[in-house]
């Protein structure tokens, strides 16, 4: 993969980790280190705030029915009754707002989780087998690298059709070139390891070097990368549930839940502002959190 072409404009950010940092011993190490940084402690809880209002929705524990509607008491405004107010419909938007967030949550998992998987195996088997390999793989990341982002997406959900899975199979499809760019450099310096170099000697097989001794000395910016890719995945997902090409009503989502409240603002600013600040509470709960864990992975990092 001998090509440096750019990511496009609005593509994904790509995580910044030192080649061979290595996780503090244990996920609670892990846990202080992030802890420690101010900005991951702050990511720590508002991704916290976030994941256990989706889990609120998804347990059903919310106060209304998403799907309910209350006719009698349509463009109500917070109250105690409904602590976010309603929408034309008669629909707590507290109860549709936390919906929405186990939706993008939903996407935003799936489609990371085969981006990362995906796109990792791609760049270690380029990284570490190189030749061929790396050259076919270089070049199919470079077409993806072309289009911008969220065209690209939007054109595979238009191929496939609307519903949360293709949203989250379009959104890994744009994302594995992140992953593939983000393994293969780690993977080149560390093939060239002497602990690499001697179970070549020794006659240990390459799935055996490259599971054991390889994916985990590189898995730091891959984890930071994660983070930053839920982020990007929510505001992806939002962006075509707003364009309509995401989830369908009468199912929850925050990026349709502003599309359907554009024109109602200014009578009735909760239907909008709820929802916004939701999309935009997740976004920067998990840039936090990514920054946070970039700063306890990363041995440059100074305290």
């Amino acid at each position: 993969m001998t090509s440096a072409t750019a990511p496009a404009p609005g593509a994904p950010q790509v995580a910044d980790v030192q080649p061979g940092a290595t996780a503090p011993a244990g996920w609670r190490g892990l846990l202080r280190r992030i802890w420690a940084d101010r900005n991951g402690r702050l990511g720590l809880i508002l991704t916290g705030i976030v994941v256990l209002l989706g889990l609120l929705a998804v347990a059903h524990l919310t106060r209304y029915d998403p799907l309910a509607q209350h006719t009698a008491d349509r463009l109500r405004g917070p109250s105690g009754k409904y602590w976010l107010g309603t929408d034309q419909f008669g629909r707590d938007i507290a109860s549709r707002t936390f919906a929405g967030i186990a939706a993008s949550l939903r996407v935003a998992v799936v489609s990371v989780a085969m981006a990362a998987a995906v796109g990792t195996l791609l760049g270690t088997a380029a990284g570490y087998f190189g030749r061929w390999v790396d050259a076919v793989v270089g070049r199919l990341t470079d077409v993806l690298f072309a289009f911008p982002a969220i065209l690209l997406a939007l054109a595979i959900v238009a191929g496939l059709g609307h519903g949360w899975f293709n949203t989250a199979l379009a959104i890994a499809i744009v994302y594995i070139p992140i992953f593939v760019r983000v393994s293969r450099g780690p993977v080149l310096s560390v093939r060239e390891s002497e602990y690499v170099k001697a179970g070549r000697v020794l006659g240990f097989s390459s799935s055996r070097l490259l599971f054991r001794h390889v994916l985990p000395n590189v898995s730091a910016p891959i984890s930071v990368q994660v983070t930053l890719a839920l982020s990007w995945a929510i505001l992806t997902e939002s962006g075509l549930s707003f364009l309509g090409l995401g989830t369908q009503p009468p199912d929850p989502s925050l990026g349709l839940m502003v599309a359907d409240s554009r024109n109602l603002f200014t009578d009735a600013w909760w239907t909008l502002t709820m929802p916004a600040l939701a999309i935009v509470l997740a976004v920067i709960a998990l840039n936090l959190l990514g920054d946070g864990l970039r700063a306890a992975l990363d041995p440059r990092e100074s305290r």
